[in-house]
This record gives C-alpha cells, structure tokens and sequence, in this order.
C-alpha cells in the first residue's frame, strides 16, 4: 500500500500561481502511476492531471491544459502540481491519487489510493 499527502494548497488572486506537493509513502513510488484530482462544492470529483508510472506521460484535462503541469520526482517520492494563471473556477480540494497501472489515468473510479486533500482558493 501506499500512503498520501497532499500539501502547498492555500489563497491565491486570481491570475496567481500555486504548486501543491504529495508525498508518498509505502511501497516503492516509482511503481505507481499519479494523479490529481478536484472536487467543488456541489461537483463531483473531477480528473485534472495525471503522470504515468513507466514513461512519465502526463495527461490533463481540458480545463487545465497550458495552465497546469505534473511533474513527479521518484527521489523524493513526491508528485507535483503546478498550477498557473489559476483563475476563480478552480477553486476546490485537490486531491492526490495513485494506482499500480499505466492505464485509464484519466479515470476517478481506477484509483485504489488517495489522500486527504488539500484546499485551493481562488478569488476574483
């Protein structure tokens, strides 16, 4: 197993940058694949980013693309999310989530692990 936490969420201008961090712990990192994910008040739970636990490909979101950017270091067991040009709409918790596959990335239901999550705040 594997365990997560995420961190680096806070308030930020619209327009604004954030980076959150997730640091595992557990079994061997480098085996799982990543992803992140966000839930608003009243929405379900949606994908933003993924990083493949072989290849390193990253997936995302169309919401987030050009503007968001995962990055993963197997030396520190630790998952990035960088996040630019935020604007109000992405305000939600983010949370961290990872599996043992390369497949499906994308998917909510796919991933047997996750953290807590952390709050993203964005104002106008």
């Amino acid at each position: 197993q594997v365990q997560l936490v995420e961190s680096g969420g806070g308030l930020v201008q619209a327009g604004g940058s954030l980076r959150l961090s997730c640091a595992a712990s557990g079994r061997a990192f480098s085996g799982y694949s990543m992803g992140w994910f966000r839930q608003a008040p009243g929405k379900e739970r949606e994908f933003v980013a993924a990083i493949s636990r072989s290849y390193f490909g990253t997936y995302y979101a169309d919401s987030v693309k050009g503007r968001f950017f995962i990055s993963r270091d197997n030396g520190k067991n630790t998952v990035y999310l960088q996040m630019n040009s935020l604007k109000p709409e992405d305000t939600a918790v983010y949370s961290c989530a990872a599996k043992t596959t390369a497949r499906e990335l994308m998917k909510t239901d796919d991933y047997p692990y996750w953290g807590q999550g952390t709050q993203v705040t964005v104002s106008s």
